[in-house]
């Protein structure tokens, strides 16, 4: 099926007996080539597909017989555009790059969000010496960050480098570390935070804790404190498990929400005098969430060698946390 004829109209399936015990991920993936496997799984997960009317998983084995509807949600008909993007480069080779991605940068094209994404200087970049997995939109993508999040991300720059990393991730092999800046201090040093998230009943853009076994997935963080200050913390996280805005809605849960996170802590920026108690000083210190991914160890996709990568601090959250350790010391 071309992307032509897609719309965001319902289509509604039927399961043949050929396809009995397919997975729904898959069996999609077969009807609607157009996609990729992992964007098909997204739109399961968002609630996008139903099965005889009620939600589905994308493991889940279909029977002959069922009805699958999905709303399948409009992509880009053309590759993006190249634009000469400045890129920090932490590593790169013949299979992959590793880019530490600035806070404010979308990763790959979506509404209202055209141009200026990391697809687009990558195209610049690399031009057709990246994988083509993810579908013409995304080039090289493996995985994604959120646009407000900086830090280490990385690039396929072939096919098989693509499905060696995806892998990876599928078998949460990769170890990601993410640092981040909260409001409030955690009761314990470290924990393990495991409560399962879906999406918000209410508020389209977000996530929230959702226990109802049909629509919350399992997702798993621990998190150790490095640092404590009067009123805030820095936090060292490693999920386990890799949901939309998971780290996010793990610290909201616990009462310590990333600080500068419009979305789950109330609030978008800090200034200098917020946290030095000062109400002349009004100069912003930080105006996106506190959160970068710091650094990313897995295995090489062509020589099986370790690999470990670290995206140093970005100068806001740096100058943020020199300003905690100045004025807000415990």
């Amino acid at each position: 099926m071309s992307p032509r004829q897609l719309s965001s109209e319902p289509a509604e399936l039927t399961v043949d007996e050929s396809e009995s015990g397919e997975r729904l991920d898959a069996f999609l993936a077969r009807r609607f080539d157009a996609y990729s496997r992992v964007h098909l799984r997204r739109v399961i997960t968002a609630g996008g597909v139903k099965v005889d009317g009620n939600g589905g998983k994308p493991a889940y084995r279909l029977k002959p017989g069922q009805r699958v509807t999905i709303v399948l949600p409009e992509i880009p008909r053309e590759a993006p555009q190249p634009e000469n993007i400045p890129l920090e480069i932490l590593h790169q080779d013949d299979f992959l790059v590793v880019v530490n991605k600035p806070a404010g940068m979308v990763v790959h094209p979506a509404r209202g969000h055209w141009s200026g994404t990391l697809a687009s200087a990558l195209q610049h970049h690399f031009g057709r010496q990246l994988s083509a997995v993810g579908g013409p939109s995304r080039p090289g993508i493996v995985h994604r960050l959120d646009r407000d999040t900086s830090g280490a991300i990385l690039v396929a720059r072939n096919d098989q480098a693509h499905a060696r990393l995806a892998a990876q991730f599928e078998s949460r092999s990769i170890e990601k570390e993410y640092f981040a800046l909260v409001a409030g201090s955690p009761n314990r040093d470290r924990d393990f935070i495991e409560q399962p998230i879906g999406a918000h009943p209410h508020q389209r853009e977000k996530m929230a804790i959702r226990r109802d076994e049909s629509i919350g997935r399992s997702a798993q963080t621990f998190y150790e404190v490095t640092e404590r200050f009067d009123g805030f913390a820095a936090v060292r996280l490693l999920p386990k498990t890799g949901r939309t805005h998971q780290l996010r809605v793990h610290l909201s849960h616990i009462g310590c929400p990333v600080l500068c996170d419009r979305q789950y802590g109330g609030r978008s920026r800090i200034t200098r005098g917020e946290i030095r108690r000062d109400a002349q000083d009004t100069r912003v210190l930080l105006c996106r969430q506190a959160l970068h991914a710091r650094r990313l160890k897995f295995t090489h996709p062509q020589t099986g060698d370790p690999l470990e990568i670290e995206a140093p601090l970005p100068g806001d959250m740096a100058a943020v946390l020199a300003e905690l350790r100045q004025y807000r010391a415990v």
